[in-house]
């Protein structure tokens, strides 16, 4: 895996259903890289702390691949990277292979795969159509939030180097299907729940299905 665009975003306030929403979702590459915090990346607009940011999500990774998937059904957009929020556009990342808990080094920083994203409606604000959650659920191209475990600059070009992998976890794959799939698993289920480095937050998702 290879980082292919470093982004950031703003604050930008948009008119949605009658009332301005603040929002970060407008982000875009520049060419000197992203600084990875603990809780967020540095110099990165967060709106709601409610659901962005903090230890669990402290930056988002999305692929490069998916975006050949957008990209045919949204042919009218003016595409760039950053277009789903990711700080990091990565190539070769695939969400049924990175497990809750597996390390890498990347750049000057040390992250660790957390969980899956969950799309909303800002999403749908910078697609144009709030058509695109039910798709975005509909795949298994949540990208991935990771925990940053050591703070440090990461460049484009920059290697993701796996140095932990953590054997026996739920994949981001498992979780995200689980999440929003008529057809869950109990085997799933339980090695999520039981899994002590998979977030609160996405266990009680879970257990709201159920």
């Amino acid at each position: 895996m290879k980082v292919i665009a470093t982004n950031i975003g703003k604050r930008r306030s948009i008119e949605y259903n009658g009332r301005i929403v603040e929002t970060g979702i407008y982000k875009f590459p520049n060419s000197e890289g992203i600084y990875l915090g603990t809780e967020d990346v540095k110099d990165d607009d967060v709106m709601d702390r409610r659901f962005h940011g903090g230890v669990d999500k402290a930056c988002y990774l999305y692929s490069l691949e998916a975006y050949k998937y957008w990209k045919s059904l949204y042919t009218n957009l003016d595409w760039d990277y950053g277009m789903f929020g990711e700080n990091l556009t990565i190539s070769g990342l695939e969400e049924k292979e990175l497990k809750v808990g597996d390390r890498y080094k990347i750049g000057e920083a040390t992250i660790e795969i957390a969980q899956p994203r969950q799309p909303c409606f800002k999403l749908g604000i910078r697609m144009g159509t709030q058509a695109v959650l039910k798709q975005f659920i509909n795949t298994s191209l949540s990208g991935v939030y990771v925990r940053v475990i050591e703070n440090g600059l990461v460049r484009e070009g920059d290697c993701l180097v796996k140095i932990y992998n953590a054997e026996g976890n739920p994949t981001i794959y498992d979780i995200f299907y689980t999440l929003y799939q008529k057809d869950i698993y109990t085997s799933v289920i339980n090695k999520i729940l039981n899994c002590d480095v998979v977030p609160e937050s996405a266990k009680n998702n879970i257990k709201r299905r159920l």
